[in-house]
């Protein structure tokens, strides 16, 4: 599966990366709100995790432009967000997200998101 990791923290792009390379995923990596849409509709991914704070235009942008695009609407989307407000989650639910996890990861959430979203996809 082909994942986009969509986030300006390049150490949590990395730390994510590698878990995902260890589940046999291939990843791509993007740094700004701009790459991950190019990056997203250029070359569809399995799967997008997005933070919500990037430069560029906000992980929400990217979120909504990727979920009403025909070509990238089905594609889950996992946003991973350090936001402490208590709204984010139903926020980013409402303008389509398929799940929210908060940062730090959790790995082990991680994977059991991941391997949801894909049962249901399939």
């Amino acid at each position: 599966m082909r994942v986009l990791v969509a986030d300006d923290d390049r150490i949590h792009v990395r730390l994510v990366s590698e878990r995902l390379k260890r589940m046999g995923h291939d990843v791509v990596a993007a740094f700004d709100a701009m790459q991950a849409c190019m990056s997203a509709l250029r070359s569809p991914p399995d799967l997008v995790l997005l933070d919500i704070s990037m430069p560029a235009g906000s992980g929400l942008e990217v979120l909504r432009r990727l979920k009403t695009n025909t070509k990238t609407n089905l594609i889950p989307i996992i946003v991973v967000s350090g936001s402490a407000d208590p709204k984010a989650e139903a926020g980013v639910r409402s303008s389509g997200a398929d799940a929210f996890l908060p940062k730090p990861v959790d790995f082990d959430r991680l994977d059991q998101t991941i391997h949801q979203l894909v049962a249901v996809r399939t």
